[in-house]
């Protein structure tokens, strides 16, 4: 293995794999830490971010979402990124497994939350380079704008599925 990139959340490295058939492979890995992400549902309300994503240089509505702190569990993370991105806190996070984010280059694991028992706490605790708003939807507003493309987000239509459907 050769560290192509090291950074504070993320590493490149070039590494030897076998495959299955017994050839030995050289690839490319992208290991970023891991993350969770959320879906605020409060009756019939879904709450999503509105977040500019400058790799692409567009807005994109997104389920607030983040990677884990060192040490942290996706569940922590997942209660830490709900608040810092929207400014609620979840009495409770219901657990819906997790999505690989693109397995082809990269180990990410994504962890998915449903929240519950929302509460405002009135302030978000957003990164310097963030830009986020908050963007209320129905629940059947948004199952539709995952089925007609207004959502290009992955993560996002995973969740949208795994609460709503």
């Amino acid at each position: 293995m050769s560290i192509i990139y090291q950074g504070r959340r993320l590493s490149i490295e070039k590494e030897s794999y076998p495959y299955p058939d017994g050839r030995l492979m050289e690839r490319v890995v992208v290991k970023p830490a891991n993350a969770a992400a959320i879906l605020p549902i409060e009756d019939e309300t879904c709450y999503l971010i509105r977040q500019f994503r400058f790799a692409i240089g567009e807005y994109l509505y997104e389920a607030p979402a983040g990677t884990l702190d060192m040490g942290e569990t996706s569940e922590q993370a997942a209660y830490r990124e709900l608040q810092e991105e929207t400014g609620l806190t979840a009495g409770r996070l219901i657990p819906k497994g997790f999505v690989y984010s693109t397995p082809g280059f990269t180990t990410e694991r994504i962890y998915l939350y449903e929240a519950r028992d929302l509460s405002s706490l009135g302030n978000k605790e957003t990164e310097d380079d963030e830009l986020i708003e908050l963007a209320p939807f129905s629940c059947s507003e948004l199952l539709d704008m995952a089925m007609n493309g207004r959502i290009h987000d992955a993560k996002t239509i995973c969740l949208i599925h795994r609460c709503l459907r």
